[in-house]
Parts: structure tokens; sequence; C-alpha cells
């Protein structure tokens, strides 16, 4: 939305009056259109269109709260603004509670003061329609929902149930099992005029991480040359998602809490007290519960986080729809390739029922899109070494023998990557640079016992 296509209507019996407010509004850009008779511009309301409505409380005929009140009954995201004299302020405020954004005072004295209210309310409008057109791109890019929960109706019937609501929920499942496309369809399923908003707890550094969620004021630490405003500031009248929530740190789980129970916050390096009304939805493929028992977890947080738990089953429970799925991916990785469609063999489609899929359809995806870029045909061939557990995601380098000696090194690394990130098995692959994967591989292969 340009200013161009913001129309505003006004309606003020008063023709100076009228004239000068339509020439200031016009001079910034807005398209405008006045009207002495209030009941001439309810005639043409419905035909103009306006996204703004300005109407004079006192005027004959109709007055400005009966013309706001016959408005928001048939279209409640007109925005509406009231002139008014200072005796009767007190009204004006009343008007407030019922769906006006906001007032104006005259004798005019100031054009600053109605330039900068219609202003903000250009710019609320431009967000919710730039949220609403991501919304329905995310939408085209969503696979068919017939598709994502093929085999899990229960949990579709939940997520329909929850997301029209404000309350918090959490998704549990295995890495690959889709929990960032589920988030996204609870905000769409929504009613939610914000943005989503991701954050993957585990690929931010700790020290970062506090400042990406909360924000920081300029000078707030060594490299903070100017104000950032953190996700929850940003998620504001949205969704935030909290991915891999169980690798946050305690310290920074209590600040989250406060959060969670009282929406409000304070960037790092302010005393002021900000609100956001964000959705938290969080994920994690760990037990929380098992977390909390270890002390790795708050307990108050766990109960704050889990009011609506949903239980993503891994791709290997829902075999019988492996082949749908595969073909639906198989379409779309053609197109965005450009590549002719490839046709998945008989033998090879077997090879994908009868694979667990530890990586669940993120792994399903990669694997696809691999063959599809090696195929030298129009059908999928996919060798059979490729689906062996614990074998997919490794690096070449890892698929070596190893001799005696430098199995014992490699032990010994793994030992101490894990000690000094306590246990914690993505930081410690960070370290080793390894996959995660590659790193859960060698620990069975060690037989390596939690530390």
């Amino acid at each position: 939305m340009n200013r161009e296509n913001f129309r505003i209507l006004i309606v003020e019996d008063d023709q100076s009056f009228l004239t000068l407010l339509t020439k200031i509004l016009q001079a910034e850009g807005y398209t405008v259109k006045g009207f002495l008779d209030p009941q001439e511009a309810l005639k043409n309301i419905e035909s103009y269109g306006p996204n703004l409505i300005i109407s004079d409380l006192k005027m004959p005929k109709l007055d400005g709260v009966t013309l706001l009140s016959m408005v928001k009954e048939k279209n409640k995201d007109i925005d509406f603004i009231l002139i008014t004299a200072f005796a009767t302020i007190e009204t004006a405020v009343s008007a407030m509670k019922e769906g006006a954004s906001d007032y104006l005072t005259k004798p005019f004295q100031d054009p600053d003061q109605l330039r900068l209210i219609v202003r903000k309310i250009f710019e609320k409008q431009k967000l919710i329609e730039e949220n609403i057109l991501l919304k329905s791109e995310l939408l085209k890019e969503m696979p068919p929902v017939e598709l994502i929960f093929a085999g899990m109706d229960e949990i579709f019937q939940d997520i329909k149930s929850v997301a029209p609501l404000d309350t918090t929920v959490i998704l549990y499942g295995e890495t690959g099992t889709g929990k960032t496309l589920i988030a996204k369809i609870i905000h769409h399923l929504s009613s939610r005029k914000g943005p989503f908003i991701e954050v993957n707890c585990a690929a931010i550094p700790e020290t970062l991480l506090e400042s990406e969620l909360f924000g920081y004021e300029k000078g707030a630490f060594t490299g903070a040359i100017s104000q950032k405003k953190g996700k929850f500031e940003i998620a504001n009248e949205g969704t935030i998602f909290l991915d891999e929530i169980s690798e946050m740190s305690l310290s920074l789980q209590a600040k989250l809490l406060k959060v969670v129970q009282e929406k409000t916050f304070e960037r790092l390096g302010s005393l002021s007290t900000l609100r956001t009304n964000a959705r938290i939805i969080s994920a994690t493929n760990r037990d929380l519960k098992e977390l909390v028992q270890k002390k790795m977890f708050r307990e108050d947080l766990y109960y704050r986080l889990n009011v609506f738990p949903i239980y993503i089953p891994p791709l290997r429970t829902r075999k019988s729809h492996i082949p749908e799925i595969a073909e639906y991916l198989v379409n779309r990785i053609s197109a965005r390739l450009g590549k002719t469609k490839c046709n998945i063999s008989k033998k090879t489609l077997e090879r994908l029922i009868n694979y667990s899929w530890p990586g669940n359809i993120r792994e399903l995806e990669n694997v696809l899109e691999r063959s599809i870029i090696t195929s030298k045909s129009t059908e999928i061939d996919i060798p059979e070494y490729i689906l062996i557990d614990n074998f997919s995601d490794l690096s070449l380098s890892d698929t070596f023998e190893i001799s005696g000696n430098m199995k014992s090194i490699e032990k010994k690394a793994i030992v101490n990557a894990l000690k000094k990130t306590s246990g914690n098995r993505r930081k410690a692959a960070e370290i080793l640079g390894i996959s995660l994967r590659a790193l859960q591989y060698k620990i069975k292969e060690y037989n390596i016992k939690d530390l």
C-alpha cells in the first residue's frame, strides 16, 4: 500500500475547515474526498471504500458518534478519527471506546498533529496489508493440508481447535517432522494480524540470543552502535516461534518466563518496560519433562509453555502415506529445479517405505532432490546403499574405516566435546565439525554413555 492508495473520507459541515483538512492531507499524498452532509457521506462510503474516515462530532442531521457506530457495524476495519471542540473531549474519549482510533480538537492549531495521527494509521494498515500478503504467499508455499497431516487426523483437529485462540502451544517431534511448517499453519489459521517470526534457539550463540529476542539500546554493549528491536517486539500482534527451546540456557529461560507470564520485557541497556502481544509457539525434539527432572530446564517455564502440547509422529509410523508424500515432493522439487517430472521406480518406492527415516520428511526430501539431480532418465532409482540407517547424513570422511588408534583418538575427541557442552549433542557436533546425526552414530558406535 502506498499513500495514493490510502483513501480518506472527511465529513465536516464547515466548508473552510473541510477545505483546510483536504489540502493538508492531499499534500501528504493521500487520496481524499470531502462531504459537508454526513448522510450524503454515508451513501458514498461503500462505493468509495475509505481506509480512514475523519468526521466532526457535532453536525446537523447525523452526529459523529452515530456515524461511527453505523460505519463500524458494516466494516470494523475502517479507522475513524473524530473532530471535537475542547468542551466535548470527554465525549470523544468515550467514542474511542466504541471504536474510534483517535480524535482531533478544534479550533485547529497544529497541522502536524493531524499528519502524525493519519501517518500512524496509514503505517498500521500498511503493515496489516503486508502481513495478509505474507500469509497468502505462505499458503501458496505450503503442501496441501491433507498431505501434511496424512495419517494425523487427530492432530489436524487439535490444530484447527487451538489456532484461533491465544493459547500457548508447544510442538514435540523428531528433527525433520515439520514442526516449523505446523507452527506456520497455526499462525495462518489464526486471526493474528502481526508477522510470523521464527527463532532457532540452537542456531544462535547464547551470548547473542538474549539481544536477538529482546533487542538492545545504543551503547548497551561494545558494538551496539544503534538501537535494535528484538524478535518479541517485532512479533507484536503476531506469532513468535521458538524452535529448539530446550537449547536455551537456564538464565535466559528465567527472562523468557517473565515474557510468557506478564507479556513484558526490556531491551538490553534500557530501563523502559515494553509490552508484546505475540503468541508463543515453541518446539523441541527432546523430552522437556526429563530435562526438568535433570535440572536442565525450568519447571515453572515448562508448565507455562506446555499448555497445549502437540506430539508430531515420525515418518516411520506413517509408512502407508510415504508414496503420496514422496510423489508430491518429487513434483515440487522437479518444478523448482526446472527438470522434467520424474517417476519413482517400484523398487525405489519399496525401499522408501521400508526405510526408517531417522531424519523424517526433511531427509526424504533431501534424498529425493539428490536423486532427481543425478538421475539420467525420467525414472528415479535410489541405490540401496543410500537408504541405510545412520548412514545417509554422514560425511564422506566419516564412512571410512578407522584404525584402532584413530578410533581411540576420535572417541576421546567426542567425549571431550560432550563434556565441554555439558552433554549437549548439537553443540558438540558443531565443535567437532560434523552433523548431529553423524555424532549420534559415533556415540552409538563407541557406546558412549550420557555424560
